[in-house]
């Protein structure tokens, strides 16, 4: 009984190995934001780490000078290669959920990850100062937005041109980003650079502004952003600077 079962049992296996072998692999699963953010970011800080160091071009030349000279070029404070910008727009005042502050929500997020990344920093402020009233700003920033304003900012960015990776950072103002940030995008060419959002707010997170700029910016890279609540920036306690720093690990920093 079993002899006559053999050559139908091998038939199955024959033609299972048969289908196995034809059957198509399994796709590999797609690369995750994180992932492609993280190369965005390495390939922008590859890039300046392959540029000629200016002050090692210097010393090359200058091999036969006195030492002390030498010495000035060789200063461990000199920048270490890497143009990041982290350019924000911050109010103080009276804001909601944490009272009138002397420092804005934003610009705490923004000098902690300058500090971490080793950026300089920008930071846009109008010509024209906004109340310090909150509900008197309410209505100013209300407005710009129905107008689609464009309030003239201080001062620039001096050779914008060398930044490859941007932290843009901003409140997020009546579900959107206030116009003062419109005119900073509007100020320069972010063609070719990585455009990394951060926002704080009170409870509506991103609130679709990092789409908005890649719209916006359709010739930058722009990365997946991080939100943090103002009260929670405010306070920047321990946890906060470790969700910063994880996101800025994240990204490969």
């Amino acid at each position: 009984m079993f002899v006559k079962h053999i050559p139908v049992v091998v038939s199955s296996l024959v033609m299972a190995l048969a289908v196995a072998a034809c059957a198509p692999s399994e796709p590999a699963s797609a690369p995750s934001v994180a992932e492609i953010d993280k190369a965005a970011v390495e390939e922008k800080l590859n890039r300046q780490d392959s540029r000629p160091n200016e002050t090692e071009a210097d010393n090359k030349r200058s091999e036969d000078i006195a030492f002390s000279t030498q010495a000035e070029t060789d200063d461990p404070t000199d920048s270490d290669g890497r143009n990041i910008l982290v350019a924000y727009f911050s109010r103080a005042d009276e804001n909601y959920n944490v009272g009138t502050i002397d420092k804005g929500n934003t610009q705490i997020i923004a000098e902690y990850i300058a500090s971490e990344v080793g950026a300089d920093s920008y930071h846009i402020e109008t010509v024209n100062p906004y109340p310090a009233n909150y509900d008197d700003c309410c209505d100013v920033a209300k407005k710009e937005l129905a107008d689609k304003a464009r309030p003239e900012i201080q001062g620039g960015v001096e050779n914008m041109e060398q930044y490859d990776i941007v932290f843009l950072g901003y409140p997020i103002w009546w579900g959107d980003m206030p116009m003062a940030v419109y005119t900073f995008m509007d100020s320069y060419d972010f063609s070719g650079k990585v455009i990394i959002p951060f926002n704080t707010h009170e409870g509506s997170g991103g609130s679709g502004t990092y789409s908005a700029i890649e719209s916006y910016l359709p010739d930058a890279q722009v990365l997946d952003g991080m939100a943090v609540q103002g009260k929670t920036a405010q306070e920047f306690s321990s946890d906060t600077q470790q969700s910063v720093c994880d996101w800025l690990d994240g990204l490969g920093f």
